[in-house]
C-alpha cells in the first residue's frame, strides 16, 4: 500500500445547484447519444448522472456524453468497484480526467449483494471493508498513461455514517442515494463544510395523488427490498412495517411528485439541508422512457 491516503484537498467542483440522474441514455442508440446529449447542455444543465448496472460500461458512457459536448460534466452514480479492478478503475479515472479537464467525476460505490454475486460472479464481502482495501489497492497501483493536470475528482456512494466519514477521509465526498433532505442534513454534519454532498432526488411530474404513488412504488420496489436501503431509512425513522408496505408517508418522502414549484421545493430542501448538487432523477409512469419533456420542464429552474 501508498502513503497516498489523504483526502482530496482540491477545491469542490462546482456541478450547478442541479443536475440529472438518470439511466435513459442506455436506451438511445449510439448514433443518437450526441444529440440528446447537446440538448441537456443547451437547456443549462451542468452535470448528467448516470449508473452502471447491466447497460452501458460507465466509462464508455463517460466518453460517448463528454465527446458529445463542451461543458457538460459526467459523473457516475455510481460505477460498481464489482465492475473492475482497482488497477482499471484507477485508469479509467485518470485517463478521462486528463482528456477532459475537470469534467469527469467518478463516483463509486459497493453495489449490492445479490447484483455482485449473480451479475459479477463475485463474493460480496463487508462494504466498508471492502471500500477501504478497493480505495488502498486504486491508490497504490502505477499508471504510466499521461497523468491529469487538473484536479481529480472521486466520490463514494454513501448513506451510514462510517461510509459517509470514508467518503470524507479519502475522496472528495459524497452521492447519498434514495435518501431525504433530512439525510442530506445528516450528511452534511459528517462531511464537514468542504466535502461535495451531491444527493440524488427522485420526482414525478404528475399532480393526481393516486397516479403518482404509483409511478413512485413501482420504482421504489426495486430499492426498498435492499438491505443497505432499508437500513437507512429505519435510520431515519421509519418503521420495518412502512418499508415493507410502501406507505404513503414514505413515498412522500423519497419521491417528490407535483408541480414543478412543489418539485423545486424539495430540492431548495436538499440546499437548506447543506447539499452542494442536487441530481434530480425524473421518473416516468411508463419506465425507462427518456424525460425530455420533463427535463426541459425542469430546466426552467436553472434561469
Amino acid at each position: 500500500m501508498s502513503d497516498d491516503k489523504a483526502p482530496q484537498t482540491h477545491p469542490k467542483p462546482d456541478l450547478g445547484r442541479i443536475g440529472l440522474w438518470s439511466g435513459s441514455l442506455d436506451g438511445v442508440p449510439g448514433s443518437q447519444v450526441r444529440d440528446v446529449v447537446q440538448e441537456i447542455e443547451a437547456l443549462g444543465f451542468g452535470t448528467y448522472w448516470y449508473p452502471e448496472t447491466v447497460g452501458r460500461e460507465a466509462f464508455v458512457n463517460a466518453t460517448m456524453i463528454l465527446s458529445s459536448s463542451t461543458k457538460l460534466k459526467a459523473a457516475t452514480g455510481i460505477a460498481s468497484i464489482a465492475a473492475r479492478t482497482a488497477m482499471a478503475m484507477q485508469a479509467g479515472w485518470k485517463a478521462l480526467s486528463e482528456a477532459y479537464p475537470e469534467r469527469f467525476i467518478l463516483g463509486m460505490g459497493v453495489s449490492h449483494g445479490h447484483m455482485v454475486t449473480k451479475l459479477h460472479k463475485s463474493p460480496y464481502e463487508k462494504p466498508y471493508s471492502t471500500m477501504v482495501e478497493y480505495l488502498d489497492n486504486m491508490d497504490s497501483v502505477p499508471y504510466f498513461g499521461v497523468a491529469p493536470t487538473g484536479p481529480l475528482y472521486r466520490v463514494l456512494a454513501a448513506l451510514g455514517p462510517k461510509m459517509l466519514e470514508l467518503s470524507r477521509d479519502r475522496t472528495m465526498g459524497a452521492h447519498p442515494y434514495f435518501t431525504t433532505p433530512a439525510h442530506t442534513a445528516e450528511a452534511r454534519a459528517i462531511l464537514g463544510p468542504d466535502k461535495l454532498l451531491a444527493p440524488e432526488q427522485m420526482v414525478i411530474f404528475e399532480t393526481d395523488s393516486a397516479r403518482a404513488r404509483e409511478t413512485a412504488r413501482k420504482n421504489m420496489s426495486v430499492y426498498t427490498r435492499l438491505p443497505n436501503y432499508a437500513n437507512n431509512l429505519m435510520r431515519l425513522g421509519f418503521s420495518a412495517d412502512e418499508i415493507k408496505e410502501q406507505s404513503d408517508r414514505l413515498v412522500d418522502e423519497i419521491v417528490c411528485w407535483g408541480t414543478l414549484d412543489k418539485i423545486a421545493a424539495r430540492i431548495g430542501e436538499h440546499h437548506d439541508a447543506g447539499a452542494d448538487h442536487v441530481c434530480v432523477q425524473v421518473l416516468m409512469h411508463e419506465g425507462a422512457a427518456l424525460p425530455m419533456a420533463q427535463w426541459r420542464e425542469l430546466a426552467q429552474l436553472l434561469r
